[in-house]
C-alpha cells in the first residue's frame, strides 16, 4: 500500500470519475453536489474536466454539519459554512461528490441533507478514494483512486483550494 498519493495522483483520479460519468450519462442530464469541506472541491475538479469535454454540469454545494452522526463526539461545534443548491433537486439526478468514502456515515448524512430540500429522481456517488470499511450498504458508481487500507489507518487527504496542497498521507495507526 502506497504511504502517500501526489498532486499527479490526484488529478488522475479527477479524470477517472469524469471520464466514468462520462461513459454513463454521456446526454448529461444530471448535477453534481459536492459534500463539503473537500467534497465541493473535488466536484469543481470533475465539472472542469466535464466541461472540457463539452458537457455543461450545474454543480450546488451541500453543507451536512447539522446531519451528522458523531455531533456529541466532536470536541468543538460544527462549522456552519451553508449549502448552495442553484438547481431544483426535485427529480433532479443528482451525482453526490466526496473526497473520501470509509464507513458510509457521510453519505447516509448527505442523503439526508437532499432530502430536507426535495425528492431527486436518483442519487449517484462518485468519490475520489474509496478505501473500504463500510459500516452502511453504500457503494459508490464512481471511483478514482481504490486504496486497501486496515480499518483504523488514517487516510488524510489535502486540497490546493482548502489546505494549500494537493497530497493524501495514509499512515498506520499505532495505538493497534
Amino acid at each position: 500500500m502506497p504511504t502517500n498519493l501526489t498532486a499527479a495522483d490526484i488529478s488522475k483520479g479527477v479524470e477517472v470519475i469524469a471520464e466514468q460519468i462520462v461513459r454513463c450519462n454521456s446526454d448529461g442530464g444530471f448535477v453534481l453536489v459536492g459534500v463539503r469541506s473537500r467534497g465541493d472541491e473535488v466536484a469543481s475538479r470533475i465539472l472542469e474536466q466535464l466541461s472540457a469535454l463539452g458537457l455543461q454540469v450545474p454543480m450546488g454545494i451541500l453543507d451536512i454539519s447539522l446531519y451528522r452522526d458523531d455531533l456529541a463526539h466532536l470536541n468543538s461545534n460544527p462549522k456552519l459554512q451553508g449549502s448552495d443548491l442553484p438547481f431544483a433537486v426535485d427529480k433532479a439526478k443528482i451525482i453526490l461528490v466526496d473526497d473520501v468514502l470509509f464507513t458510509g456515515r457521510t453519505v447516509r448524512a448527505a442523503i439526508d441533507a437532499i432530502m430536507d430540500y426535495g425528492r431527486p429522481s436518483q442519487i449517484e456517488l462518485a468519490v475520489l478514494i474509496d478505501r473500504g470499511h463500510r459500516e452502511l450498504p453504500f457503494a459508490p458508481n464512481y471511483v478514482g483512486i481504490q486504496l486497501e487500507t486496515q480499518r483504523l489507518d488514517y487516510v488524510d487527504v489535502k486540497l490546493e483550494n482548502t489546505d494549500g496542497i494537493d497530497f493524501v498521507e495514509i499512515t498506520k495507526n499505532k495505538n493497534v
